[in-house]
C-alpha cells in the first residue's frame, strides 16, 4: 500500500468508529489521515511506510495507533492529550505533539494487532444459550473459539435486561448475587425487538482458546485501551466483567482452535450440551482452521444424542450492508441436525433483531 492508501485506512476506521458509537475515536482517526506526515518522527514514518495491509479488515495499524493514544489517556501519561480526551475535542496540534512525545511507547503499540474483547456480544450468547436450552433443557458445557481474555466465558453471569423488554433483575439473578459477593454488575442493555427467549441458564464448564490469549489482569491496559474513546458506557461494562473475571478466572488455552476443538469434542459430556461459540472471530481464522473446526463439529454432531447434544452458535459478520450488524446462526445436534436463523446484533451488542427461524 502506497502512502495514500495508509491514509485511507484511517478514514475507514474513522467510518466505522463514527457507526458504531464513538464519533471521538472516528474524529482522531480523520485527524490524522489528514495530518500524517513522514517528516514528523518515528511512528509516522513507520505507519506511512506499513509493509503490509493497514487496513481496518487486515493489520488495523489505525487501531493500533488510537490504542497507544487511549492508553496514555487511561495511565494520565499525557495531561494535554488527556484534556483534549475529556473536552471531546481533540486537535491536530494536540495529536501530533503527543506522538512526538510519546514516541517509543506509540512504536510499541505498532507492534501487535488490537486485542478486544466485548463484553456487549455476551447478550447474543445468552439469548442463543437461553434458545439452545429451549430445544434441550440441560446443563452446559461452554467452548469459545478466539476467546481473547475470555470475558464472555463468564456470560452466565450477566445480566441481559434489554431495554423496554425485561423489568430489572429479580433477586435471584447473577448480578444480585455477585454483588452479594461485592463485586459490580455487568448489565446488557441492548434495543430488542423480537421475543425475548427466557429460561435459566446452568453453565457447569468454560473454557476457550486463542492464538494470542488476554491476561485479564496483566493486560487490562491493554484490553481498556482498545475500547474505543469516548464510551463511558462501553468502558463501565468492561471494568465490571474485569472485576468478575478477578474473581471467576476464565480458562482460555493459547493455540490455534482446530487441534483444541477437535481434543475438547473428542471428550464426552454426557447430561450436558456442549455449545461452541465464536463473535467475530471465525473470519479471523485461516481457511484451513475453519475447515478443521467444521469436520470437527461434523463428526461429533454425528455423535451427538439427545442425552449429549452439540450446539453450535455463530456471531459473525456476513457482508451486511451499512450497520446492518452480524448474522446469528445456531446448529444444534442430538440424535438429527437442526438449524436456525435467529436475527441479527449490532457488532457491539447495542441492538439485537431477534427473529428465529428454521432453517
Amino acid at each position: 500500500m502506497t502512502a495514500a492508501g495508509h491514509r485511507e485506512s484511517f478514514r475507514k476506521q474513522a467510518i466505522a468508529c463514527r457507526a458504531l458509537g464513538s464519533p471521538l475515536t472516528a474524529e482522531i482517526c480523520e485527524i490524522l489521515a489528514e495530518t500524517l506526515q513522514e517528516d514528523q518522527g518515528e511512528v509516522a514514518h513507520r505507519i506511512l511506510n506499513w509493509p503490509g495491509d493497514s487496513s481496518p479488515r487486515a493489520d488495523a495499524v489505525p487501531l493500533r495507533l488510537c490504542g497507544g493514544l487511549h492508553a496514555l489517556v487511561l495511565t494520565g501519561a499525557d495531561k494535554t492529550l488527556a484534556a483534549a480526551y475529556a473536552d471531546a475535542r481533540p486537535t491536530a496540534g494536540i495529536l501530533l505533539q503527543a506522538i512526538a512525545r510519546h514516541e517509543d511507547h506509540l512504536l510499541g503499540w505498532l507492534q501487535g494487532p488490537p486485542q478486544t474483547n466485548e463484553v456487549g456480544r455476551a447478550a447474543a450468547i445468552i439469548a442463543a444459550a437461553r434458545f439452545a436450552t429451549g430445544q434441550c433443557p440441560l446443563p452446559i458445557r461452554a467452548l469459545e473459539l478466539g476467546a481473547s481474555a475470555g470475558l464472555n466465558l463468564n456470560f452466565h453471569r450477566y445480566d441481559l435486561n434489554p431495554k423496554g423488554v425485561l423489568p430489572p433483575s429479580g433477586p435471584d439473578s447473577p448480578g444480585i448475587f455477585l454483588e452479594e459477593e461485592g463485586l459490580p454488575r455487568v448489565v446488557l442493555r441492548p434495543d430488542w425487538t423480537g421475543e425475548m427467549p427466557r429460561g435459566d441458564i446452568k453453565v457447569t464448564e468454560a473454557e476457550g482458546v486463542d492464538l494470542r490469549p488476554v491476561d485479564p489482569v496483566g493486560d487490562e491496559l491493554r484490553l481498556l485501551a482498545y475500547c474505543w474513546a469516548g464510551q463511558p458506557e462501553r468502558m463501565a461494562r468492561l471494568r465490571a466483567a474485569l472485576a468478575i473475571a478477578r474473581r471467576y478466572p476464565p480458562r482460555v488455552t493459547e493455540g490455534d482452535a482446530a487441534g483444541w476443538l477437535e481434543t475438547r469434542l473428542a471428550q464426552p459430556a454426557p447430561e450436558r450440551m456442549t455449545l461452541v461459540y465464536h463473535t467475530i472471530a471465525w473470519q479471523y481464522f485461516p481457511p484451513a482452521t475453519r475447515a478443521v473446526c467444521e469436520a470437527a463439529l461434523q463428526t461429533a454432531g454425528a455423535q451427538a444424542t439427545c442425552k449429549a447434544p452439540l450446539a453450535h452458535f455463530s456471531m459473525e459478520g456476513d457482508g451486511g450492508i451499512g450497520g446492518d450488524g452480524a448474522a446469528l446462526t445456531l446448529r444444534l445436534w442430538n440424535g438429527r441436525l437442526r438449524a436456525w436463523k435467529l436475527g441479527r446484533v449490532d457488532f457491539h451488542g447495542r441492538w439485537i433483531r431477534w427473529q428465529p427461524t428454521a432453517l
